[in-house]
Formats: structure tokens, C-alpha cells, sequence
């Protein structure tokens, strides 16, 4: 693998940057893989990253259906945090916060991850004693988190509305959390994976999922059969559908997710403002684009247009608390899938079928999980059993009763 660095970039500017190579191969599919990933968004690809360098597991194949990264991973609005309230899912989140802070050097591609911080709105007297207790949960926990009053929130955004019909009596605030750029994440993760022998097969829709004496042997796909010792489905809002293909059920529902860009503006906005009573978030890019997200659509589907009224509704927040912003115009709109869980975290571990895996339920939280949720998915495929990070997510928890209840209190618009 071709090794990015200012030396590089200085050697091929002498060539006209003619002599760089391919980001990732295009490989045939093999007759047979130790391990078949399905789905190649930043999930899957990190699965297959992590599976190859931290396990030596270099037999490994992700397939897509279309072209990498051109699900989820593309839909996102890109935000990176770890301040959720129960012990299970801030360590999980925590642990890809860690390996967010040195992935660009891990990977040796650029995922421009910016910890410009991202602010938890309180709009009552119980949102604020929500976001105290979620405070003090993170700090147990070892997680950055603070409390900030009306005053120090208009010292970091003076053009914020505090007395609008939305009322802002605090927030919450993690420093080192932030945002990166999806789509780098997806080709750093492929380059990587690719790097280490993993073939990624795009155009490769899985059509079954062969079984024998209870156990799978393969995926009837688009491209041919190919034979697996080991299949994990990393598919987001279609793993229900992979997962009826290999005769189980799943406790999941598939949404719409919104989320819209702006017109490009000078640099104005330094961190990420999310509400979880007005279901409303906001960051800005890189490119300049406020980056503006919703909650799910209530209604169950796999369509990526959304719905008016959402993006309505989000629109007349954002303009309550940022008036500035009322004259700006919005660029595009799009719907994203989400795969969202009883208690509204992941499924991560072993299911019914032997040498079948699974890594779905993420909800709106799946971006931000994306190094973690590869690091633990990995190692469960790998050792055939789960990390103690991810035990606790198993699709048992649904039987035996052993939730772990995010919906509400990790201050997103769920």
C-alpha cells in the first residue's frame, strides 16, 4: 500500500499526482472465504479491518450490493460523541471515541475528525435534570461531560435565541467529541482493509444464505455462490431482511431518517448544538454547509426521501433558536435508514444459526460507533464469542429481559 505523507505528495506533484495508486482493488470473487462480511458501509469495512489486523484473518471478503460506502455510511450527519447514560453503552461508545482520536493514524488516511465538542440542549426543568444525571453518569465512567449554564452557552454562540418558544436553560458538554467526514471514513477503512488482502465485492447482492445441520456454509449472491466458514451481517436497516434469509427474526424497525445541507457559509458555527425535545441538531462542515438533522419518520419503511413535514418542523426549530439563519436556502435533502432497537441500542454478537453473526439496531447512533462497533464485531467473529464490551448486547437481552434503555436519555432525537 501506497503510504500517504507530505513526501508523497510531494514526489507524485513531480508526475502531475499520475502515479497514485488505486485506493482499493476490484477483485473476482473466490470460491471460498474464512470470513464473508456483508455490507460494505464503515461498519463492515471496519469489521474486515480490524478482523485482518488484529486477529490475522487475511481470507476475508465484504460484499455490497452497490458501491461502497453508498448506504448509510453516505447519509449521515457525521456527529462523534460518547456521553450516554448506562455503564453498557458508554463504554462501548467510549471505546470508539478512543479509537476515533488516533485513526487517522491508524489507517493513514485523513477521516478528519474535528473534536470541536457537541452541546446537549435542556428546554425544561426535567431535561435538566436529565442532562445533570446523564453528567454524572459520564464522569463515573471516565467520560468528559459537563454542565453548562445559559450564560457560558451564549459566550460560544452569541447569535443562539435562549428566550424562544424553546427556552434554553443549559446544556450538557462533551469536548471531545465532535464530527468526521463520513465518506472518508469508508475509503480509509477500505484502503486499510484492502491493504491487508480483504477483497471488497461490490455489486455483490446477497440473494440467500445457505445453511447445513444448522450451521451456514455460504451466500447465494449476485456474483455466484461463495462459500464461508463464518458470515457476519453488518447491514444496517436491511439486516432484517439478511436475517429472514437465514430463518430468525430480528426486533428491529427500519425509518427514514432526515437530514439536509445549506448553501455554503463562512465559518460561524464552532460545535455541534443538538436538541432532543425539538428532535433538531445543527453542526458546519468543513465545506461550509450547516449540516442540519431530525428525528426518524414515526412511519416504518426503506425509503430515502423522507417526509415534508419533518423537515418542516426541524426547519422552524433551528430558525427559533438561530434567527440568523432564516434567510439561508438549503441545497439538498435526503432519507437515510436506520434499524432501530426496542431499547434503542445495537445487536452485537451470535445468533440462532452457528458461524452466523450479527451487528445491527443502531438507531441514529450508528455513525459514531463505527471504529468500536468494527473493533467488537471482530473480535466476536474471531473468537467466536462476544468482548465483554458487546456481551451485554446480545439479541438474548430481548428474551431474558436484560435491556439497556437509551431511548430518552442519551439526548438524541430518537
Amino acid at each position: 500500500m501506497q503510504k500517504f505523507s507530505i513526501w508523497s505528495l510531494l514526489r507524485n506533484s513531480v508526475s502531475y499526482h499520475e502515479g497514485w495508486q488505486k485506493q482499493w482493488r476490484s477483485p473476482e470473487p473466490k470460491r471460498e472465504y474464512d470470513v464473508v462480511v456483508v455490507g460494505a458501509g464503515g461498519h463492515g469495512l471496519a469489521t474486515a479491518y480490524y478482523l485482518a489486523k488484529e486477529h490475522g484473518l487475511r481470507n476475508v471478503a465484504v460484499v455490497e450490493r452497490g458501491w461502497l460506502g453508498g448506504g448509510n455510511t453516505a447519509r449521515n450527519t457525521t456527529i462523534v460523541r460518547s456521553n450516554y447514560l448506562w455503564d453498557e453503552a458508554t463504554q462501548l461508545y467510549e471505546k470508539s471515541m478512543k479509537l476515533w482520536e488516533g485513526l487517522s493514524q491508524d489507517i493513514n488516511y485523513n477521516v478528519m475528525f474535528s473534536q470541536r465538542g457537541v452541546m446537549n440542549l435542556g428546554h425544561s426543568l426535567q431535561d435538566m435534570r436529565d442532562i445533570q444525571r446523564r453528567v454524572n453518569a459520564n464522569r463515573l465512567n471516565g467520560v468528559d461531560a459537563e454542565v453548562l449554564s445559559p450564560q457560558q452557552i451564549q459566550e460560544m454562540l452569541p447569535f443562539i435565541n435562549l428566550g424562544s418558544r424553546y427556552p434554553v436553560l443549559g446544556a450538557s458538554f462533551q469536548r471531545r467529541a465532535g464530527v468526521a467526514r463520513h465518506d472518508a471514513v469508508a475509503w480509509g477503512f477500505a484502503r486499510a482493509a484492502d491493504a491487508h488482502g480483504v477483497d471488497i465485492l461490490q455489486n455483490c447482492e446477497v440473494k440467500g444464505i445457505r445453511r447445513e445441520g444448522g450451521a451456514v456454509v455460504g451466500l447465494d449472491t449476485a456474483r455466484g455462490f461463495i462459500r464461508a466458514r463464518k458470515v457476519a451481517i453488518v447491514a444496517a436497516g436491511h439486516s432484517s431482511v439478511l436475517a429472514e434469509m437465514a430463518g430468525f427474526r430480528l426486533p428491529l424497525e427500519s425509518h427514514p431518517l432526515q437530514a439536509l445541507v445549506s448553501e455554503p457559509l463562512k465559518p460561524i458555527f464552532p460545535t455541534v448544538v443538538m436538541s432532543n425535545a425539538i428532535h433538531a441538531y445543527i453542526s458546519q462542515s468543513d465545506k461550509g454547509d450547516l449540516v442540519i438533522g431530525a428525528g426518524i419518520d414515526q412511519y416504518a419503511g426503506y425509503g430515502q426521501r423522507g417526509s415534508y413535514h419533518v423537515i418542516e418542523g426541524t426547519l422552524q426549530a433551528i430558525v427559533e433558536l438561530f434567527p440568523l439563519f432564516s434567510r439561508v436556502r438549503m441545497n439538498r435533502q435526503w432519507g437515510g435508514i436506520v434499524d432501530v432497537s426496542p431499547d434503542a441500542c445495537p445487536i452485537i454478537g451470535l445468533t440462532p444459526v452457528k458461524g452466523l453473526y450479527i451487528n445491527c439496531g443502531w438507531g441514529t447512533g450508528g455513525f459514531k460507533a463505527t471504529p468500536g462497533s468494527g473493533w467488537a464485531m471482530a473480535y466476536t467473529v474471531a473468537q467466536d464469542r462476544p468482548h465483554p464490551l458487546n456481551e451485554a448486547f446480545s439479541l438474548d437481552r430481548f428474551y431474558n429481559g436484560h435491556l439497556i434503555d437509551e431511548h430518552g436519555a442519551a439526548a438524541v432525537a430518537h
